[in-house]
């Protein structure tokens, strides 16, 4: 962890400060809500949170770029840190408590930008995870409170937990069929949607999860913690990391029957 400390710990003043601005808005009756231009919803909290860690990294980092969901890129060079300020809006808006803010450190490397730090913090849940490349994958209250999270060890899909975020995207992009007959084979299946999924196969808890399309935002910071947590983190098409547009993340020994089964018939 030595070589990333310093980030990991400044992720950590981030995204105390994004809980406290977050938490401060969470079921505000007079909360302001617009639609994007795709149809999803923003809210005053997410634009706010995203620019509060914007300010405090050009103060801490001003040489590091910055890439976010409400505001986009902002400067060049090796080091870009990733944001997304809630993931889990539509949860947000509607005072569900399944919502997170989402840091992660890329830096520049073969196969283009990989993550190096992860923060997920769930502040409604009381909950945070995080990782640093080689240092493995915590979740605890703080640096200093922390337990040192691995995935599980099954082996068979008939034993295993699955957890998606929606029927609707994966029948929008042709790959029901192949989901359907995963949900068949394995021994449970939960819609927790949005980060949860990711950390629960981190901690062990839930052993493979997916989702057909997303942002790099949304999958940064869940690939470092579900790595070095000892999972797997792909994109659909089994390429490694958040960069495809989708992801399946698993405990690693069940990861190719995962991508079997949501590529069958696709």
């Amino acid at each position: 962890m030595a070589r990333y400390h310093d980030d990991l710990r400044l992720a950590h003043v981030l995204a105390d400060a994004a809980d406290a601005a977050t938490m401060g808005r969470f079921k505000a009756l007079d909360l302001k809500v617009e639609t994007k231009p795709d149809m999803t919803p923003v809210s005053e909290a997410d634009k706010a949170s995203e620019e509060l860690i914007r300010s405090q990294l050009q103060r801490a980092r001003p040489r590091d770029a910055i890439l976010g969901e409400e505001y986009g890129i902002e400067g060049t060079g090796p080091r870009r840190w990733v944001i997304d300020p809630i993931d889990g809006t539509k949860n947000y808006v509607r005072g569900v408590p399944v919502w997170a803010t989402l840091i992660s450190l890329m830096e520049a490397g073969e196969g283009g930008y990989q993550p190096v730090v992860g923060v997920v913090s769930a502040p409604a849940l009381g909950r945070r995870w995080w990782a640093a490349k080689g240092a493995g994958a915590y979740t605890g209250r703080s640096l200093s409170s922390a337990t040192r999270m691995n995935v599980s060890k099954v082996e068979q899909l008939s034993d295993a937990s699955f957890a998606y975020s929606s029927l609707s995207g994966w029948e929008e992009r042709g790959r029901l069929d192949g989901f359907l007959d995963l949900t068949r084979e394995v021994w449970r299946t939960r819609a927790y949607g949005d980060f949860w999924p990711y950390m629960m196969v981190a901690e062990g808890s839930v052993d493979i999860c997916a989702e057909p399309e997303l942002s790099l935002w949304d999958m940064a910071a869940n690939a470092i913690i579900v790595q070095e947590a000892g999972g797997s983190f792909t994109g659909l098409d089994g390429t490694p990391g958040p960069h495809s547009g989708n992801a399946a993340a698993s405990n690693g020994l069940l990861h190719e029957e995962l991508l079997g089964y949501l590529n069958q018939r696709y």
